[in-house]
């Protein structure tokens, strides 16, 4: 292979269109070869996506090209392909290189990518699902194939290496696996005319192939000096055969049966697509092969899981995270729905099953907030009682028996304004030695602090409050554990501005007043949280975990 001159500092080449065919009907090629990575081991074979390129060039395609490219390179390598390319033709895309993926999403990432995470992935790769919906501009012409290798390279959370089951378009065909082999296929059948998108997927051996496979026209039509395509040659005999074989086997895949798939390799043990029979086979006898198949034929979205996970966690079954990503958690929380509803527990879902699922969850919603709305009439019924029974009559006494058996009542406020009065009087009547003690027993808030201070001033104006205070020290002590605990489960849900202030808007729409709508959570909103979630029968912490907010999504939808 010659070698090409890249620019630059982004290492891009783009070659000049070729004009074998009219410019209405012309070819297009997108090649990457990303081996050289400055924080990842080196893609070795990489490099022969190049070589798939000249080859892909010779054949007529308009070629634009680039190695070893930055993530900003390959957007702007892109941007001309796709301004470029907006007539009639044939697309190929040829990505060599690092792939990692969440879910069903993926990405190709650029030669300067360092220990991406979910979050940062954006800006240092390509997502795959771009390039599949430039591809789906050419339904039944366009081809994405990528390559790579079980490499080395360090990822942050929520990313895993290697090429994900992405949502493929219709029309669109997807070709992936080793390097080395998608490159070999790239320049040796891609190339090669006068076979169809069927045919092509035949020959891709120890490749993944999905995608659209239709068995109709070639790819590559044959063409004639002139430029022009030109219809397939007379059919031979091998050709007519091929052309049964065919036929028989895109009738075994309407049929999907084990016995047809038997019934094919029975006649064509060796055939094109004998392969693919036999992997037919093997999912027909392996249920959990089978179940996958069947979800995987769902493509559902990233939405469609997170859905699916809140579903679960409503009827009390977790998922172990609401992120759309189905881990082990969430294979066993649906393993467990199966079992429970009298179906074979795959950790697999079908679709009559997401429609049963849906439907539990609906109404389970429906009866968590009537009794959560009872529950909180009751809550409030009870509070009120109270309130006439102590703090109504105003006495310090009255309000500090309130507050003790409801901090975060219907008159905390109004009770903890009062109190102040009693506070303040206090503070005027006390000695000034006597309060400056106070004081720094407050300030400093350990039970040693409350100790010398009613060792000074056993009869003090606040001695009766100190020795409260030393009382509660040691459930203080556990709470504040717990507080603790609660903060860090809530810091580990890293939510973003919007999402506080949608808790905010909902805890204010059920009448829990949370304070300002800000997205900031202060004490009027710490209050509102262990409000809701008394009033719901969860862990009263006034902090968000996954349960509280699996309960408000649902609340809010």
């Amino acid at each position: 292979m010659s070698v090409r001159p890249f620019l630059a500092p982004a290492a891009l080449v783009i070659t000049a269109f070729l004009a074998i065919l009219p410019v209405a009907a012309q070819d297009a090629a997108l090649v990457i070869g990303n081996e050289n990575y400055r924080n990842a081991s080196d893609i070795s074979a990489a490099d022969d996506a190049l070589d798939a390129a000249e080859l892909l060039e010779k054949t007529g395609f308009a070629l634009q090209m680039g190695s070893d490219l930055t993530t900003e390179a390959m957007r702007t390598l892109l941007a001309e392909f796709y301004g470029t390319s907006d007539g009639e033709g044939r697309r190929v895309f040829l990505l060599s290189g690092h792939f990692v993926h969440s879910g069903p999403e993926t990405w190709f990432l650029g030669t300067e990518a360092n220990e991406p995470d979910l979050a940062t992935v954006d800006a240092t790769g390509l997502p795959l699902a771009t390039i599949l919906a430039i591809a789906a501009e050419r339904p039944g012409g366009a081809i994405v194939l990528l390559g790579t290798e079980d490499r080395r390279i360090a990822l942050g959370r929520g990313l895993t290496p290697g090429i994900g089951a992405p949502e493929i378009p219709q029309g669109v065909t997807v070709v992936s696996g080793e390097a080395d082999d998608v490159a070999e296929f790239a320049g040796e059948v891609v190339t090669e005319r006068g076979l169809s998108l069927a045919e092509l997927g035949a020959r891709g051996r120890g490749l993944t192939i999905d995608g659209y496979l239709g068995g109709g026209a070639p790819f590559l039509p044959f063409a004639v000096e002139d430029g022009t395509e030109a219809p397939a040659p007379p059919t031979s005999a091998a050709e007519a055969a091929l052309a049964v074989e065919r036929e028989l086997w895109e009738t075994t895949r309407e049929i999907d049966t084990k016995p047809g798939y038997e019934a094919y390799l029975r006649r064509y043990p060796d055939g094109l697509f004998a392969d693919a029979a036999r992997r037919a086979i093997a999912e027909a006898d392996d249920p959990i092969a089978r179940a996958r198949a069947t979800e995987d034929a769902l493509r559902l979205s990233r939405d469609q899981r997170r859905q699916i996970q809140r579903d679960l966690s409503i009827i009390d079954i977790d998922p172990r995270g609401i992120d759309g990503l189905f881990g082990p958690g969430s294979r066993n929380a649906i393993s467990t729905w199966q079992r429970r509803n009298g179906h074979e527990a795959t950790g697999y879902i079908t679709a009559p099953q997401l429609a049963a699922l849906a439907a539990q969850a609906e109404r389970r919603a429906v009866e968590l907030e009537a009794e959560a709305a009872a529950r909180q009439a009751e809550e409030e019924r009870l509070d009120r009682l109270y309130w006439d029974q102590t703090g109504a009559a105003g006495d310090e006494a009255g309000l500090r028996a309130y507050l003790k058996r409801y901090p975060d009542g219907l008159f905390a406020e109004l009770a903890q304004e009062r109190l102040k009065v009693f506070d303040d009087e206090r503070r005027r009547k006390a000695a000034a030695a006597d309060r400056a003690a106070w004081d720094a027993a407050v300030a400093a808030n350990t039970p040693k602090a409350f100790r010398d201070y009613l060792d000074a001033y056993p009869n003090g104006a606040f001695a009766d409050e100190a020795k409260l205070m030393l009382a509660d020290q040691d459930k203080d002590a556990d709470k504040d554990a717990a507080r603790q605990q609660a903060e860090r489960i809530e810091q580990g849900l890293r939510l973003n501005g919007a999402m506080r202030t949608m808790v905010e808007q909902r805890l204010a729409a059920l009448g829990l007043k949370p304070g300002r709508t800000d997205g900031v959570f202060d004490d009027d909103t710490r209050r509102a949280l262990r409000r809701y979630q008394k009033a719901r029968s969860l862990p009263v912490t006034g902090y968000l975990n996954q349960q509280t907010m699996a309960r408000l999504l649902v609340d809010s939808f």
